[in-house]
């Protein structure tokens, strides 16, 4: 599957725990990436800056749905899933 244009699920619904260029602190679930462009569209995407979570992301149907409203619910569900079960 190829991403979907205008989307940027995987750059909003999730956290990411470590430190990567442009937010040292790591980023919360739910709030966009600093690198997330108005199209939605990753801004370090095949840059040696972009941390390895996303480069190690692949699109597919049972994460991202039919359109970014659904892909954002089930990503953000996994998002709650992974922290109860920590």
């Amino acid at each position: 599957m190829e991403c979907r244009e205008n989307c940027g699920a995987c750059c909003i619904a999730p956290s990411i725990n470590t430190g990567f260029y442009g937010m040292p602190e790591g980023k919360p679930a739910g709030v966009p990436c600093v690198h997330l462009d108005e199209a939605f569209s990753c801004k370090l995407f095949n840059r040696p800056e972009r941390p390895p979570v996303c480069s190690g992301f692949a699109a597919e149907l049972s994460i991202c749905g039919s359109s970014q409203e659904q892909a954002l619910a089930i990503i953000s569900e996994l998002e709650l899933i992974t922290l109860t079960n920590m």
